[in-house]
């Protein structure tokens, strides 16, 4: 994909994206290259539906769809699962076009609406096996847990994203490389993802004879295992709550895990089953684990929330949104920057989501790390590898940082003076 080279999909055309309901003839492109990066263009759908979500629930429920903190520990998930596209090819397309290349059967015509139908019926076919392996099979799941972690269910929820779920998914879409372009398994990919985005709500409920279909809200509601009908409030999270809002740890907890239990698991044969079998499996226990073991939902679980003050909320939100405009702008002026910029842009991404975490979780060191933060945007900002989206506006986010720097520097010398590291 090369999304230099496309121009923007129109509103009509952004609304139907993320519904699944674009046609053949508007979304067929006869090289890799020439298909748009549909995901980057439906940002400004994903905020503005998610406004729209705020607004509706404020009126039907009186109250908002979730809370801030896990909302944004849910985008901050969504823009590290990104990242690794700004330097090269996802693996999704890179496996696809080596088995193309090399593979291949036959070759359908890239033009043709068979084609095209054929390729929505094998993407949500390769998606369904992947999705159910990534419950059953642990070093799967240590993905995929990451989308389940949220304890809220709405439409920032659908923007959790792991950076480690591509490393298995891909294995599912393959074998359509044998007959399928490139070109149309890469619209086709980016549309499945994107119709993923609307079901993570609340505020819609039984959609009738929809139901017997499509996946619809009230269906991925309750997806976890054999399906249900909806029948009861329906509690959000992992069975065990990571109670954490740091991206990292978010990314990573089920990994460490998977680490400390396989060298503590003695045998060749059950080390092997701890990385391939279910994530409750351990030795004499059958290959998805013991269906008692799974802790007993009560309906009256509180989901671990941040207690940090509302200003200092509001401070994590202006940083967030100042971040997110550096990284649309990053996406957008990507070609155009070396690499040593990108880099220290993609260091700066990920040092501010990680400080907004530390801050949400009052992490001993958090007013460190952000006295360090605002220290590495001023120096990028000088060194030219960050600049302001209008020059008019470099002075007042050097006045901005520079009191930030001040703010938590004191912060961080009385926490220095007052004991050792924690």
């Amino acid at each position: 994909m090369n999304p230099e080279a496309q121009q923007d999909v129109s509103v009509s055309q952004g609304v139907r994206m993320m519904f699944y309901m674009m046609k053949p003839n508007e979304t067929s492109f006869q090289t890799l290259e020439e298909v748009p990066d549909y995901v980057k263009q439906a940002t400004p759908f994903f905020i503005s539906l998610m406004l729209l979500e705020l607004v509706v629930s404020w009126i039907l429920k009186g109250k908002a769809p979730g809370r801030l903190d896990d909302a944004l520990t849910s985008m901050s998930a969504g823009i590290l699962s990104r990242l690794p596209s700004l330097f090269s090819r996802s693996i999704e397309l890179t496996t696809y076009i080596y088995i193309w290349e090399n593979y291949r059967l036959i070759i359908l015509p890239w033009d043709s609406p068979w084609t095209w139908y054929l390729t929505f019926l094998g993407v949500d076919f390769g998606y369904y096996w992947f999705h159910r392996m990534a419950h059953e099979v642990n070093i799967m799941w240590a993905g995929h847990q990451t989308h389940h972690s949220s304890e809220d269910y709405n439409l920032s929820t659908a923007l959790r994203q792991s950076v480690f779920q591509i490393y298995t998914s891909w294995i599912f879409y393959s074998p359509l490389a044998l007959f399928i372009p490139p070109s149309v398994y890469a619209v086709h990919l980016q549309f499945n993802l994107l119709y993923q985005f609307w079901i993570h709500t609340e505020i819609i409920n039984n959609l009738g004879p929809l139901e017997l279909i499509l996946n619809t809200p009230s269906h991925h509601r309750v997806h976890h295992g054999t399906f249900e009908a909806e029948n009861e409030k329906v509690v959000y999270g992992l069975t065990h709550p990571i109670n954490t809002f740091e991206p990292f740890m978010v990314q990573c907890h089920h990994l460490v895990y998977i680490w400390t239990t396989f060298w503590a698991t003695p045998g060749f044969f059950n080390k092997f089953s701890v990385l391939f079998k279910g994530p409750g499996w351990s030795p004499g226990k059958p290959r998805l684990g013991l269906s008692e073991e799974i802790p007993e939902v009560t309906g009256k679980e509180v989901p671990f929330s941040s207690s940090v003050s509302h200003l200092l909320r509001i401070y994590a939100v202006v940083q967030f949104a100042l971040m997110l405009a550096f990284y649309e702008e990053t996406f957008a002026d990507k070609a155009a920057l070396s690499q040593v910029t990108l880099l220290l842009r993609v260091c700066f991404i990920i040092l501010t989501l990680t400080s907004i975490g530390f801050l949400l979780d009052q992490r001993p060191k958090a007013a460190i790390l952000e006295t360090f933060r605002c220290l590495v945007f001023l120096m990028l900002c000088r060194f030219g590898h960050l600049k302001p989206f209008t020059p008019s506006l470099s002075f007042a986010l050097e006045i901005f940082f520079s009191i930030c720097i001040a703010f938590w520097g004191v912060r961080s010398i009385k926490q220095l003076a007052s004991g050792p590291w924690k």
